[in-house]
């Protein structure tokens, strides 16, 4: 038996002791990270993904309080966007987010787990509120528009901001300590990893120590044979294949060196044959090491693999080109047609602007009919639904602000309508008298967007203002559709407010009469009619919307300015709390001033 300490047996021996001093550092270091990572998972999976499902639920609160804002201030139909959101929230996402918080609050204290449970009972309870209080009672058009029931809900929303404060502060706290107890986890488990960092040095110097005496014991046997063979390889590594071959020697390491110069010619042999096969050779000549050398044999499968690949990609690029050029003309034709669609599309709305304005008052018109007035007209899209109008009869002069049903093309279609109709009705009859005038041209507009529909449904008409001024008299009569009028006089705004239903009488419901108001006019007196556009205007640093209210204290302030200076005033004032927003609706504003 053979039993020479063999450089194996050496590096053996090394190696041993070294194995016995990492077995100690692994026992006492796996000691260490068992408890860290308890620390680790608490945090982890517990307090960490509670403090974020809190501030989710936190979040969520946010958002159903801006929600139930937008329901009860805006009025929109019952499928709106946003009234879909409240309720998706409320139904699914909710309860989906409370099922997360219980299960993580079964890890909580009993403290915590009360605050929760509280926390959630107040949340269930203001969302029930939102349900009963708002949401079922501002549920169409027509409950935004009666102030009884915007009353009634008005009390409880108001209640709701009471309600949300108490949540939040309650939830911040149940977020502030979640956040304690991972800081805390997270305090231990750094304490833990400091006794680890003891252990790491005093292995440090142990280490080091053992391996210093196995180097003064193998290095004279081993290191110095093997700078020859490290050499060698560190060529290779850096790609460089050796020409000088290493000596024979009769142990292990020779063994080495024979396998090395084996490996060293392969490599030589297997470079060549690469720079044949890159280079398109498929036919070069390649011998394999042994029957064992899986490299050989897998660069030999890989050269017939490219051989068929490149054969393969040419019949595909062919393919692919003709595929590429046909698309390219098929999407090239599509642009084509929609440049020319758009075209026809923006032309035509552009062409109904100019039949628009045509009918809309010239500016010698509105100078004779309203002397000292101004007219502050902004479509919102390139054809508007708001319109005005103005005429002489019988030595009075007649005007209106007319809001037709939507904007935009649908707006002008109606703004149309409702012009033809208001002049056949004032050329048509002796009277007048605006309440009159609203009367016929009512059944007009009934007559002839619902003839031949009997079951229509469609809510097309116009609200209005519609004024009859006899400036020797100073008399002003007045009957509006929604759209009041504003008198200011000696520093006091007074309202005459109009008719709640519009123009435009739906087939089925019972006839309605306009109220006739008249006003004795005094002089210095300001007079305004408008449609909603102006006050329905979001922006501000807010985002909400203009108002009724600014809208009046916006009229208190510049009633005494030059009519001219009033109109760029309104204008500029608008536009500045816009801002980058979108304009909502067509805005329409007529002024008149009563001169001294």
């Amino acid at each position: 038996m053979n039993l020479r300490f063999t450089i194996g047996r050496k590096i053996g021996l090394g190696f041993g002791v070294i194995i016995l001093l990492v077995i100690v550092a692994f026992w006492l270091t796996n000691i260490t990270l068992n408890d860290s990572r308890k620390k680790t998972d608490q945090v982890t999976e517990i307090y960490n993904p509670s403090v974020a499902s809190l501030k989710e639920l936190n979040y969520l609160l946010i958002r159903s309080k801006f929600l139930i804002t937008k329901w009860f201030y805006v009025q929109t139909g019952d499928d709106a966007i946003d009234k879909k959101a409240l309720r998706g929230l409320i139904k699914d996402e909710y309860p989906t987010l409370k099922a997360k918080i219980k299960a993580y609050s079964a890890n909580w204290n009993k403290e915590e787990q009360e605050s929760i449970e509280g926390i959630l009972a107040l949340i269930e309870q203001m969302f029930k509120s939102y349900d009963e209080d708002v949401m079922e009672t501002l549920n169409s058009f027509d409950t935004y528009n009666d102030p009884n029931i915007k009353f009634i809900a008005q009390l409880p929303f108001e209640e709701l901001d009471t309600q949300n404060d108490v949540i939040n502060e309650n939830l911040s706290l149940l977020i502030d300590k979640q956040n304690k107890n991972a800081l805390d986890n997270s305090d231990e488990m750094l304490q833990s990893f400091g006794a680890l960092q003891k252990i790491v040095i005093w292995l440090f110097f142990i280490l080091p120590f053992g391996a210093i005496l196995i180097a003064i014991f193998t290095v004279r046997t081993i290191v110095r044979p093997i700078h020859q063979l490290k050499k060698i390889l560190v060529m290779m590594g850096r790609g460089v294949l050796p020409t000088e071959h290493i000596k024979d020697r009769n142990d292990e390491i020779g063994e080495m060196s024979v396998a090395l110069n084996d490996l060293v010619d392969g490599m030589a042999r297997t470079t060549e044959f690469a720079k044949q096969v890159g280079s398109g050779n498929f036919d070069s000549h390649y011998r394999a090491l042994s029957k064992e050398d899986t490299l050989g044999a897998a660069l030999l499968k890989m050269r017939e693999d490219l051989r068929e690949n490149e054969r393969l990609l040419e019949a595909k690029v062919i393919e692919r080109t003709e595929q590429v050029v046909r698309q390219k003309e098929e999407i090239e034709t599509q642009n084509q047609e929609l440049e020319v669609l758009y075209k026809h599309v923006t032309d035509s709305i552009k062409y109904a602007k100019r039949i628009q304005e045509a009918i809309l008052p010239p500016d010698s018109l509105v100078k004779r009919v309203l002397p000292n007035s101004f007219v502050l007209y902004k479509p919102k899209d390139i054809v508007s639904g708001d319109f005005y109008w103005m005429d002489e009869k019988n030595g009075k002069s007649l005007f209106a602000a007319v809001d037709c049903t939507g904007h935009g093309v649908p707006g002008a279609f109606m703004s149309i309508v409702g012009y033809n109709l208001l002049k056949h009705v004032v050329n048509s009859n002796k009277s007048t008298s605006p309440s009159e005038i609203l009367d016929r041209l009512n059944e007009g507009v009934s007559e002839t967007l619902h003839h031949g529909h009997q079951d229509s449904q469609a809510k097309d008409g116009m609200d209005i203002s519609f004024c009859t001024i006899d400036f020797k008299k100073l008399e002003l009569e007045y009957a509006g559709a929604y759209n009041p009028l504003y008198l200011i006089r000696e520093g006091q705004l007074i309202q005459t407010k109009a008719d709640k239903f519009p123009i435009g009488l739906f087939l089925g419901e019972e006839k309605k009469k306009f109220t006739n108001h008249t006003v004795q006019l005094q002089k210095g007196d300001s007079v305004y009619i408008f449609s909603d556009g102006y006050a329905d205007q979001f922006g501000g640093p807010n985002g909400k919307k203009f108002m009724a209210n600014h809208f009046r204290d916006l009229l208190m302030q510049v009633h005494d300015e030059p009519i001219e200076k009033q109109k760029e005033i309104l204008n500029k004032t608008i536009e500045e709390w816009r801002g980058p927003l979108d304009q909502v609706d067509d805005i329409l504003v007529i002024g008149l001033k009563i001169p001294y």
